[in-house]
């Protein structure tokens, strides 16, 4: 008698490849529509498994947000991490520029993960320490960055928020605003948003001369 065999636990490389492509899948979903669109059984649906197999990797759908978050507020700690590294050899004003244009880019390139990752109502930071750990190593190198316009403590974390409300403030209104709306505007234009970024440095650079 021939005997049927039977399929196993997924070997590692495929248990991979199936998270990966649930988080791709997120991703695309977020970026189309909004987290409001992204459920456990439309993620298995696209990616092509059954409706059971994402519980294996994850929980609940804020669990797969979670991993888009964690992972973005890597990325971003990378990029802003790696203009700091500028300073030594180029100055404070490059150096701003150069974060300016990370934390920017950034949340140009990924546009649904960057909407969600400062709205605790959508994915809660205190669930996920991941979460926690990640977006404290963003914040630290904006605050790496404050340390370098003023040693003074008590300045240091009003230069905090104001380059932190620039380069945010910038990157919302370039996704959600009249700026990236107005075909031809402001926004799909790349030099003025870099002539933007330089000005702002010329100004934080000359308050401090």
């Amino acid at each position: 008698m021939t005997q049927i065999k039977r399929r196993g636990r997924p070997r590692l490389e495929e248990q991979q490849d199936l998270r990966l492509g649930l988080l791709r899948i997120s991703t695309e979903l977020l970026n189309e529509v909004g987290p409001a669109a992204i459920s456990m059984r439309e993620v298995a649906r696209r990616v092509g498994c059954t409706h059971q197999a994402p519980y294996h990797y994850f929980p609940d759908k804020e669990s797969i947000l979670a991993a888009l978050v964690e992972e973005g507020f890597r990325d971003l700690a990378r990029g802003l991490a790696g203009a700091n590294a500028r300073f030594p050899a180029e100055g404070l004003r490059a150096t701003a520029i150069a974060s300016a244009q990370a934390y920017i880019g950034f949340a140009l390139a990924n546009p649904g993960v960057f909407r969600i990752m400062f709205r605790p109502d959508v994915c809660n930071p205190a669930r996920f320490p991941g979460v926690q750990e990640a977006g404290q190593l963003a914040r630290g190198e904006l605050e790496a960055l404050a340390r370098l316009v003023s040693p003074d403590e008590g300045e240091r974390a009003q230069y905090a928020t104001i380059l932190w409300s620039h380069v945010h403030g910038l990157s919302c209104l370039l996704l959600d605003s009249a700026l990236s709306a107005q075909p031809g505007g402001p926004g799909h234009d790349s030099r003025h948003v870099d002539l933007v970024i330089a000005r702002f440095a010329d100004h934080l650079v000359g308050s401090l001369a």
